[in-house]
């Protein structure tokens, strides 16, 4: 399931995350896979694009270089500059939320933001600083450890994120290292004066070296662990980089794009509904361009997509452009007898329900989406107001037990299951930190306990999709085929290649889908499509 948010900042390093389905990113971003989908040379090895180095970093995030003019404390130039550091001020609200509250970047930083009456390059350097702060953690808190002689977790959480902010600017970005430590000195001497000492000799340690000479020291040889050199330079926990090396058959260098790839600030992407508007028509609108493969799908040059005419009318909503192929993935598969009734079985907070629904009116069938919690099944409502759709609060389980769920009534059914979402890290950096390996058993159950009840759902000859933001193998081959099993109905397997847009590259040999933001500039979506006999 999913949720949805809107990007802030005005500009092209401004940057959000959101949750899974409706999939508002952080900033513009660029896709590195060409149109045609042809994979990069021998001699590319997994570089980004022009303006990128090669650890994925900006070419703009390194110490001493050219680039944006900013004032001697590193922040964007401008006239008339204020009392207090604003942008580093918020930036360090939105991390200390992070941390503090287990909040979430997308949700508190539009906040603070306004609060703060940052606009422009203002907030766009606090966002930047936000989630680059936040995405590349691990790498940080490593060079801290051996910088500041103990390990992070020692040090009070006040000047621990700080110093993690400072670090960040350091070494990431083309702030002059002495602004970036004497603005951190400062405004760790604003929270704890008596710490001012400590970070000033922490940050001029870091300053000391740059970022390859840091990882060239701390992280393991390549050699005797690739795992973990590719952990700690591309700064994602060990389990998720092995995680990302089975799902790609073990090859290290394509797993090495994908984290390449998972720093890079994700593009917005506009679903815009069909029946309601072009594609080519919103994009020429608001200066975008028409998605690559979904038909439905623009890309935003940048900015907030919330202030746009096309959302507030009802014409488009954001969402991932992989979230728009899966779910239109299910609504193209050939099916015998009615098809009438379709069923969204858990929809919060209503990306996909949103299309599913524009796509139903379009041939005259109604969708049932059901929420379990009541705040996304108002956000349902709301995103599917003028739809053939219903909305039922309710346990997607409960199939042939709530009169709402009849067994064997529909047609067509999806389950967007409730996963890791370590498909959509590059949208959400703080998530890569708090999943863990032990959330898996209670999340692989409750994937597999909704596709059956989806399985009992669809008639026989219906079909359902399923569908996670998670490329884990546990949450998608192993559930989708334990599920199946265990349902104790006659199923199919149908290959969804042919379900999505003709001429995707990198669909491997089916009969399920797993997209990349590396090879489709999409989150990481996993499909299935089965046929219940």
């Amino acid at each position: 399931m999913s949720d949805v948010t809107g990007q802030v900042g005005g500009t092209q390093r401004a940057g959000a995350g959101r949750d899974r389905d409706d999939r508002a990113p952080g900033g513009a971003g660029h896709r590195r896979t060409d149109r045609a989908g042809t994979d990069r040379g021998p001699d590319d090895r997994g570089r980004p694009e022009r303006g990128r180095d090669d650890r994925g970093r900006p070419e703009w995030g390194r110490a001493g270089r050219g680039g944006d003019r900013r004032d001697r404390d590193g922040r964007p130039a401008r006239t008339g500059r204020p009392a207090a550091d604003l942008p580093r001020q918020a930036a360090y609200e939105a991390i200390e939320a992070v941390h503090r509250d287990d909040a979430y970047a997308n949700l508190v930083l539009p906040g603070i933001l306004r609060d703060r009456r940052l606009h422009g390059r203002d907030a766009a350097f606090a966002t930047e600083l936000t989630y680059g702060t936040l995405r590349v953690r691990g790498t940080l808190d490593a060079i801290l450890t051996a910088a500041a002689g103990r390990e992070v977790a020692r040090i009070d959480p006040q000047p621990r994120d700080a110093l993690r902010l400072g670090a960040y600017q350091i070494l990431y970005t083309r702030v002059p290292p002495h602004a970036a430590v004497s603005a951190t000195v400062d405004l760790v001497r604003s929270l704890v004066p008596g710490a001012s000492g400590f970070a000033n000799a922490v940050l001029r340690e870091v300053a000391g070296k740059d970022l390859d000479t840091w990882l060239t020291e701390l992280a393991p040889p390549a050699e005797t662990d690739p795992v973990g050199n590719l952990a700690l330079t591309y700064s994602h926990p060990e389990w998720i980089v092995r995680s990302f090396a089975e799902a790609l058959g073990g090859d290290l260098a394509e797993t090495t794009r994908l984290l390449i790839e998972d720093n890079q600030r994700p593009a917005v992407h506009l679903c815009v509904r069909p029946g309601r508007a072009d594609a080519v028509e919103v994009a020429d609108e608001v200066g975008g361009a028409p998605g690559a493969f979904s038909p439905y799908a623009v890309y935003l040059p940048g900015g907030a997509p919330g202030e746009l005419a096309a959302l507030a009318d009802g014409r488009a909503h954001v969402q991932d452009e992989g979230s728009q192929l899966v779910a239109a993935a299910l609504t193209a598969a050939e099916l015998d007898g009615d098809d009438e009734r379709w069923l969204d079985l858990c929809a919060g907070p209503g990306g996909k329900a949103g299309l599913l629904g524009a796509l139903a009116a379009q041939r005259g069938a109604r969708l049932t989406a059901v929420e379990v919690a009541e705040h996304r099944a108002r956000l349902v409502s709301q995103a599917v107001r003028g739809l053939p759709v219903t909305v039922l609060t309710a346990d997607g389980r409960t199939v042939g037990r709530d009169p709402d769920l009849p067994a064997d009534s529909f047609d067509r059914v999806l389950v967007d299951a409730p996963c890791t979402g370590l498909g959509s890290l590059r949208r959400r950096p703080e998530s890569r930190w708090r999943r863990q390996p032990s959330d898996l058993p209670a999340l692989t159950r409750l994937q597999r306990e909704l596709l059956g009840a989806a399985l009992r759902a669809v008639r026989p000859g219906g079909v359902v999709a399923y569908v996670t933001c998670s490329p884990h193998v546990v949450e998608t081959h192993v559930s989708v085929t334990e599920a199946a099993r265990r349902s104790g109905a006659s199923v199919d397997f149908v290959d969804a290649r042919p379900l999505l847009p003709a001429g995707m590259p990198g669909l491997g040999d089916g009969p399920t889908v797993q997209l990349w933001p590396h090879r489709h500039g999409t989150d990481a979506m996993f499909l299935a499509v089965l046929r219940r006999n």
